[in-house]
């Protein structure tokens, strides 16, 4: 089990290598607030991840259903709101365009992003995802900063807007408004990360909800056990 486990992982390293290795070292990473408990931030982010990023990136690792539930949503709401690549709720999360396909147009396959946050951190993909800036040298006419000469287009550019880079600064500054306000789509981008940490570790959210009672349970156990412990070593002190 743990040899298929690491063969997994390690194949999955793999398909990212064709799409990036982190921008190189000095590249300023901007830390984002992952809250796994925010149910809310979680549907906002698989919202965002179902509408522009599962037409190519697959997360073939976590269920509708079982992403439905730990959102807290019924199997009726994520048929209607996000599920557009499948039928049945019980279906992973995958695409309908073949691979081959994908390296064609793209150059390489896009990776499964089930564990991407765990790969990459959360720090990396916030700014990745605010990063990209136009490139008229580059097939897609957008390069990133943290990413150089990355193979996928701004998906998010009519949210954003374009930005321009300063090559000397490395500062990067609008070119073209987007729909949203900068503001605005730095918690977009922020309730996206936040769902792909938790698709990376969907347990997590399990683990959180049990040491709440965990941590009670020992609380009660301590004041029922250090009376008793008192009360046996009395007559040795």
């Amino acid at each position: 089990m743990k040899t298929l486990i690491f063969a997994l992982f390690f194949g999955f390293l793999s398909t990212t290598s064709g799409i990036a290795i982190a921008a190189s070292a000095g590249v300023h990473l901007e830390p984002v607030e992952i809250d796994l408990s925010d149910k809310a931030s979680l549907q906002r982010g698989a919202q965002t991840f179902v509408n522009y990023c599962l037409s190519c990136h697959e997360a073939a690792y976590m269920r509708y259903n079982r992403m439905g539930q730990d959102l807290g949503l019924t199997d009726t709401q994520v048929k209607e709101n996000l599920m557009f690549a499948s039928e049945k709720v019980g279906d992973t999360m995958t695409v309908a365009m073949q691979a081959e396909d994908a390296k064609k147009w793209f150059g390489v396959t896009p990776p499964d992003l089930s564990v991407i946050s765990r790969a990459r951190g959360t720090a990396w993909l916030n700014s990745y995802l605010r990063s990209f800036y136009l490139d008229d040298a580059k097939a897609m006419g957008t390069n990133n900063t943290v990413f150089k000469d990355v193979g996928m287009p701004h998906v998010l550019w009519e949210q954003q807007g374009y930005l321009d880079h300063d090559e000397e600064s490395g500062h990067l500054s609008e070119a073209t408004e987007g729909d949203l306000s900068s503001y605005d789509y730095d918690l977009m981008v922020a309730d996206l990360v936040n769902f792909l940490a938790y698709i990376g570790e969907p347990s997590k959210i399990q683990r959180l909800e049990l040491a709440k009672w965990v941590l009670l349970y020992l609380f009660i156990l301590f004041l029922v056990v250090y009376p008793m412990k008192k009360a046996f070593w009395r007559d040795i002190h």
